[in-house]
């Protein structure tokens, strides 16, 4: 993935369920340029994370083996804009997953407040060739992708540091 629209995992249920957090910052350029004079998240932006957060899922549930791109947004419901300063909260679940697709359902929130609620299908590539030949090579879940995974589940299995306490 070229574009990383999710800053970090907070849950993740294999085969389930999981938890992103997106944190809108004003340094993000793409935000002044959709509505000038007023920065805001665009809501393909916010599809594009729930996307990645769902595709994530779906590509975990099967070791990584398939190739999952995105095939059809079933649902997308916007209930409220989203600006600089605001934290992001993603749910995806995972509803079905057969050898040729899956489906999640997902919701953001900001604090308690329903912000979109998006339906994802998956393809999984390589069980729908319908003739054509793809590389062999997974170009979704690159070496570099998964073991930046890796590396986070590492960091997040580490207990937090200890907070010395100061003298005085």
């Amino acid at each position: 993935m070229r574009w990383i629209w999710i800053d970090k995992f907070v849950e993740f249920e294999s085969g389930r369920r999981a938890v992103s957090v997106k944190n809108v910052s004003l340094a993000e350029e793409h935000l002044h340029d959709y509505v000038p004079g007023f920065p805001m998240m665009p809501e393909c932006l916010m599809i594009e994370a729930m996307a990645q957060t769902g595709g994530i899922l779906v590509g975990e549930a099967r070791d990584f083996q398939e190739k999952v791109v995105l095939a059809k947004i079933s649902k997308a419901v916007f209930h409220d804009y989203v600006v600089p300063g605001d934290c992001l909260r993603l749910e995806a679940q995972l509803e079905t997953i057969v050898p040729e697709a899956a489906t999640t359902t997902g919701r953001i929130t900001r604090s308690e407040q329903l912000i979109a609620e998006i339906d994802l299908m998956f393809s999984h590539v390589d069980q729908n060739l319908a003739g054509k030949k793809f590389p062999k090579d997974n170009f979704v879940f690159t070496g570099l992708f998964t073991s930046l995974l890796r590396d986070l589940a590492l960091n997040h299995a580490r207990p937090e540091p200890q907070k010395m306490e100061s003298a005085g």
